[in-house]
């Protein structure tokens, strides 16, 4: 690689059109009003870049650099993202799939304890590079900390929008990196209004999920170590908690990225979305054969990263579960609750909420033979339960 830029050519794509764009201005959602897709040259990249090259780079999700949208190795903002455990849980396998192998892909151990550090790595270093004067966004939680923490890491400021039920540990982290908090009588997508009428007012730059192109970018390195730690065999069932579901959109984009790049064949991963019984739009919109959801009225769950009445991805994530021969479900809280102790005794691993309810989804996909023995089932845990202890 050159020692200042990084290699290979991009444009982003909307989502909805497949209208190309350039890349190096800051863009928010495509005139459709659809999300940016990053879009790399692929064959180009498959000429030079070989899986293999990766094992003498670092374990961090910047090993995966050339399709990965920062241009110039000194506009990284990092602070230490990690290349996550992918723990093989047999006790917990016994109990929620017999004859199943369960594995938990961890995310805690990532910088502000949850996987939303991935995305906010690149979507505030794409920022700065690109010239915001300052930054925001609605979050129901993790999303808040890991942008007040990059954006005190780039010295930018940070204007964090969040509804009043949001966890007091990660409203008090948010404060205590520096962001400007503003706590909202109201839910994440009211929230998000808020930060709209800030951006046309105060000229912040909207990080919102899916409303810029870079988050997804982080979040589908999750894709790319899964491949990876799996010896370039991809598991045959990923459970996935879903709110906005940027992590699921990216992992089934990275892997488009590694067929093309010639890393791994066509088979895909059965995609389960997982989602809240209080607030459960994609599970209605996939159950009532819907290409787009419809706003959930009277959300409600103590897993705050599930309580999104209205992601603007939805038709991407119900591509990719249906695409993948997938399905989805809703969990309740107290199944979630019954679940963390569950998966903390037989694992050692404290998750949070959307953690417990892939756990718990197992075995209602067990039922309806959605899971088989033998399968390889990767279930993600996406911060670490202190979060949420209050």
């Amino acid at each position: 690689m050159n020692a200042t830029h990084y290699p290979g050519s991009m444009h982003l794509e909307c989502s909805r059109t497949q209208e190309t764009f350039p890349s190096e201005v800051l863009q928010n959602l495509s005139p459709a009003g659809a999300p940016l897709l990053a879009r790399y040259d692929l064959a180009a990249l498959a000429k030079t870049w070989k899986r293999d090259d990766l094992a003498l780079r670092p374990q961090t999700l910047w090993r995966y650099a050339e399709v990965l949208p920062v241009r110039s190795r000194e506009a990284i903002v990092s602070l230490g993202e990690l290349m996550t455990p992918l723990i093989h849980t047999p006790r917990l396998a016994q109990v929620l799939a017999p004859g199943a192998e369960i594995y938990v892909k961890d995310e805690s151990s990532q910088p502000t304890s949850s996987f939303k550090a991935r995305g906010m790595a690149l979507a505030v270093s794409r920022a700065k590079e690109l010239g915001a004067p300052a930054l925001a966004l609605p979050t129901a939680g993790n999303a808040g900390s890991a942008a007040a923490a990059y954006g005190a890491a780039a010295k930018l400021p940070v204007h964090v929008i969040m509804p009043e039920h949001t966890p007091k540990p990660i409203v008090t982290e948010c404060r205590a990196l520096g962001a400007h908090v503003e706590l909202f009588p109201g839910l994440i997508h009211e929230c998000a209004v808020k930060v709209r009428e800030g951006s046309k007012t105060f000229g912040w730059f909207d990080l919102s999920t899916l409303r810029e192109p870079y988050r997804l970018e982080g979040k589908k390195t999750m894709g790319y170590e899964l491949a990876e730690q799996f010896g370039w065999e991809l598991p045959d069932v990923i459970v996935y908690p879903t709110g906005g579901g940027t992590g699921l959109i990216g992992m089934w984009k990275a892997f488009d990225e590694m067929e093309a790049l010639g890393w791994i064949g066509a088979a895909r991963p059965r995609m389960v979305s997982v989602q809240a019984t209080g607030c459960a739009p994609i599970v209605k919109a996939y159950l009532d054969g819907q290409e787009h959801a419809q706003v959930w009225l009277g959300a409600s769950t103590y897993a705050s990263g599930l309580c999104v009445p209205k992601a603007i991805g939805d038709f991407l994530i119900l591509r990719a579960i249906r695409a993948s021969g997938g399905t989805a479900l809703a969990i309740s809280d107290e199944e979630m609750r019954e679940a963390t102790t569950l998966v903390g005794k037989t694992t050692g691993i404290f998750v949070c909420p959307e953690g417990a309810a892939t756990a718990a989804a197992v075995p209602k996909l067990v039922r309806l033979g959605f899971i088989s023995p033998g399968e390889r089932v990767v279930l993600f845990n996406t911060a670490s339960g202190l979060k949420y202890i209050d």
